[in-house]
């Protein structure tokens, strides 16, 4: 069973068509990659996903459920979490208290929030910081706790923006075996990232946005080559310029080898 489905998702704001006729799937168990040149309206997908903004046409199913009219909230208590770009914990509370906020939809106590929180911190590296203030935390830290709050809600599918927006590339590989720690316990996700490295180690399938609409989907090493994909990062006639230079550098690689062999 496909976890989540949108199909032909449509968003205007006003006369600017955010998203335009956009689908893809993502299967159980998977890292699905969403990428795409800055303003192709990602985020604004997965803010019609996680049920922030409603879509102008289209629909989202979760677990084959038509949840288009769901509202976030209850979004969130199926089993639909999200990170946002830019992060804003609760600076006043400590870290532990900033996670436990996401601990609360499923504990009811705080006794048992704060323990949940816990754990969840100690899975995402924050264990020495917990009583330290929000506020008092590194870039890399606040990525680390948007992340935490996100899990302590015990999401299915997990919907990760940009998460590592803004980190060196000590602290980007310092992160990604807790993504993939994540997906190792049973947690889709479904990640926007510029980190193009990032992207293509840690994802099974990639969709492509450009100017609102879906111009590739595949694996990683397919969407590498594909030329609407290059063409939409580094503008017109790039693919022709990365095709010629790939030609050259096989013809040059080839006269090496016949003049090895005539020698």
């Amino acid at each position: 069973m496909t976890l989540l489905s949108v199909e032909h998702v449509t968003k205007r704001f006003g006369g600017l068509v955010a998203v335009d006729d956009a689908s893809l799937t993502v299967e159980p168990g998977s890292i699905t990659g969403l990428i795409g040149p800055n303003g192709a309206g990602k985020t604004t997908l997965f803010t019609v996903i996680s049920g922030f903004e409603p879509p102008t046409a289209g629909r989202v199913l979760f677990e084959e459920r038509d949840v288009t009219a769901v509202p976030a909230h209850q979004r969130a208590r199926m089993g639909i979490a999200r990170t946002f770009q830019i992060v804003q914990p609760f600076a006043a509370l400590s870290v532990v208290e900033n996670v436990a906020v996401g601990a609360f939809l499923h504990h009811a106590s705080r006794a048992d929030a704060l323990a949940e929180a816990r754990r969840v911190a100690a899975e995402v590296g924050l264990t020495p910081m917990l009583d330290q203030p929000a506020k008092s935390l590194t870039v890399a830290g606040r990525k680390r706790l948007e992340l935490a709050r996100a899990l302590a809600t015990s999401p299915r599918l997990l919907l990760l923006d940009e998460v590592l927006a803004g980190l060196n590339p000590s602290e980007i590989r310092d992160i990604i075996p807790v993504i993939r720690g994540v997906r190792a316990r049973g947690i889709t996700i479904l990640i926007v990232e510029h980190v193009m490295q990032a992207v293509m180690s840690l994802c099974d399938d990639i969709y492509v946005l450009a100017q609102g609409r879906m111009i590739a989907q595949g694996p990683p090493a397919h969407i590498a080559r594909d030329r609407a994909v290059v063409e939409a990062y580094l503008g017109h006639g790039a693919a022709q310029r990365l095709q010629a230079k790939e030609s050259a550098a096989a013809a040059a690689s080839q006269e090496e080898a016949d003049h090895a062999r005539g020698a």
